[in-house]
């Protein structure tokens, strides 16, 4: 669709650009005291909602079920088998059916009542979901990834005295708490998959009752209980956040703030999102949630399978004649380009996506360009965070640059605040990112200190991000506040905005920059690319697999060159440039402690994994 004609569907004015059309804007239009709404919505309030008979999640469920005239609702499968549907009737009824065995168990239809889901993704979680949804239970998710401390931090912080689970495992890695005597308010195991017998009896031996999902579900069907529907501004889920440090957070959402911030959503998309119907009734992906270090790595794997320089200078002229049509607003997948060149790239994603959305870390704009030609469909770039349900921008339609995280989402106002220590000022269009709006927390569960810290007293979320505001009135994430630190000689460092620019070094996979205030210099820990960097490597002379690669100090020198010529290029003071790094053969990871579930580096994690190293780098160079 073209970028007028997408203007016109949003009832919106019509501009030579979207710069103009923001440009244009009255004041009152960006909020007042320097704070800025989405141009989106015919309306003066802040979006909360976007049908009226939908304003909980259970609401929405009950929506769903109806417009689907009882369609397909969960859909499952096994490996190399075709899917298999739950309905919405037979949803609805096993969550009423747990919801009711929940209660007839000593539950209570409160939103003082949390119930804990320790489980992957799959049907079951989600009817665990809307069965406290209907009872105005709260859910409060638990992670593989948190490790024990944190899931015993949990279960205590939130007094969860059930917890649902899909596998014996995660059951007995409870019960080796409550042995412990460290969660004794949990009382009962609900288990989604079968067990063994002794698992019954270990729980009993420690007062905990081990159930079978099903074993709730057929109690609930015997004594039903009428639903009790929660209100909008009702508690709906508890998310803790790992965090870099520390016990993890609460993040206390209402049904109003999950159904305002996806509500944002479809406003600005809904230009575009309904004509993804008939691509939906096919069972391949049409919308694709993604994290940017996936989209490097796509981006990558194509260019590397295009080493050679004619195959390469073809795939890199295609991409820049699609990518005029992009400019036009233009996005398909049927032109002479894709026929010849991308479709082999669409047909490794199923054939059918027609959206990628993309979030959690800066994506970089050389990859959007090109994926957003290569694969002829809409990629839309957010920004937010668990305490603002998610997100609180979005690529507006019709504007396909990159580089950016789009303009507010209708449903919250954002404002930027100065931050004087690293002259960031909001007179200059920069500064911290504070969010207001339906879509913002109520504060982090039995923690008024970290509360008070995120949320000031009008209500605004201070997010620890900096920001700036382009002159089409997006937003670009260009630092980062709560990792600061200083030098010895007093310079202020922000090392995730150094990483940000060292990770386009097309041999770098992750980088962690390292420096406190002991010391007059930076370090680097750096993971090379397995797939790119032996074919770089080998274009500067280098020669070896990809362990000898990562000893040789020559690489690493070489390396770590790339990487201060694109700081100087991004325009790094001397000082924020490393002056020597390590080359670590294995990534970074969730499992290996180093990174939070999100996939942010833990840094103080980081800084004792890589203590011997850190130390030999500042002891190997003088200055």
């Amino acid at each position: 669709m073209q970028a007028q004609e997408i203007l016109r569907s949003l009832r919106l004015p019509e501009f030579d650009d979207l710069s103009q059309f923001f440009r244009n804007l009255p004041a009152t239009a960006l909020g007042l005291a320097g704070a800025r709404r989405s141009v989106i919505g015919d309306s003066p309030q802040l979006l909360t909602h976007y049908y009226d008979d939908a304003r909980t999640m259970y609401e929405v469920f009950r929506r769903g079920f109806s417009i689907s005239e009882n369609g397909p609702c969960l859909g499952f499968r096994k490996p190399k088998q075709p899917y298999q549907w739950l309905s919405y009737k037979e949803v609805a009824e096993r969550a009423e059916a747990l919801g009711s065995g929940l209660l007839q168990q000593g539950c209570k239809a409160s939103t003082k009542q949390f119930i804990g889901v320790f489980a992957q993704n799959r049907p079951e979680w989600i009817i665990s979901e809307l069965a406290c949804y209907t009872y105005s239970m709260v859910v409060v998710p638990l992670y593989d990834t948190l490790g024990p401390g944190a899931i015993r931090y949990i279960v205590n912080t939130a007094d969860i005295s059930t917890v649902i689970c899909d596998k014996p495992e995660k059951a007995r890695i409870l019960l080796d708490h409550v042995e412990r005597k460290e969660t004794p308010g949990l009382s009962s195991i609900i288990l989604m998959d079968p067990f063994e017998k002794e698992l019954i009896e270990r729980g009993s031996r420690c007062g905990v009752r081990i159930q079978t999902m099903q074993e709730v579900e057929d109690c609930g069907l015997e004594s039903r209980h009428v639903p009790v529907p929660p209100r909008p501004e009702d508690l709906s889920i508890v998310c803790f956040t790992s965090g870099t440090t520390g016990n993890p957070k609460g993040a206390m959402l209402t049904h109003g703030n999950v159904v305002a911030d996806f509500s944002g959503f479809l406003k600005v998309t809904e230009g575009d999102i309904r004509l993804l119907s008939d691509d939906m009734k096919a069972l391949r992906p049409t919308i694709f949630p993604v994290v940017p270090r996936l989209l490097n790595r796509m981006y990558d794997k194509i260019f590397s399978q295009a080493d050679m320089s004619l195959k390469r200078w073809i795939l890199e002229f295609a991409a820049k004649r699609k990518k005029a049509e992009v400019r036009k607003g233009i996005i398909r997948n049927n032109s002479l380009w894709d026929k010849l060149f991308f479709n082999k790239i669409q047909a490794s994603l199923g054939g059918c996506v027609r959206m990628i959305v993309t979030g959690a870390a800066p994506a970089s704009p050389t990859v959007l360009g090109f994926l957003r030609a290569a694969l002829g469909c809409q990629v839309y770039e957010g920004y937010g965070q668990t305490e603002c349900t998610a997100g609180c921008t979005f690529t507006t339609p019709g504007d396909w640059t990159s580089g950016h995280v789009g303009a507010p989402l209708p449903c919250n106002l954002i404002k930027l605040k100065d931050v004087e220590e690293l002259n960031y000022f909001a007179s200059k269009g920069e500064g911290e990112i504070c969010v207001k709006g339906p879509n913002v927390f109520k504060g982090y569960l039995k923690d008024e200190e970290k509360t008070a810290e995120a949320l000031d007293q009008e209500g605004w979320l201070h997010t620890g991000d900096i920001g700036k505001w382009l002159p089409n009135g997006t937003l670009k994430i260009i630092d980062r506040k709560k990792h600061i630190f200083k030098l010895a000689q007093g310079e202020y460092i922000a090392p995730e905005k150094i990483e940000n620019i060292y990770i386009r070094s097309d041999p770098v996979a992750q980088i962690y920059v390292h420096g406190d205030s002991l010391q007059a210099f930076l370090v680097g820990i750096v993971v090379p690319d397995s797939e790119v960097m032996p074919g770089w490597a080998k274009k500067r002379g280098f020669d070896g697999t990809y362990a000898e690669l990562c000893k040789n100090k020559e690489l690493q020198q070489a390396i770590m060159e790339d990487m201060v010529r694109l700081g100087k290029e991004s325009g790094l003071h001397s000082f924020e440039q490393v002056k020597a790094i390590y080359i670590h053969s294995d990534m970074f990871s969730v499992q290996n402690g180093l990174l939070t579930p999100t996939l942010k580096a833990k840094r103080p994690e980081l800084r004792d994994y890589f203590k011997k190293q850190i130390e030999e780098l500042y002891s190997s160079i003088s200055i």
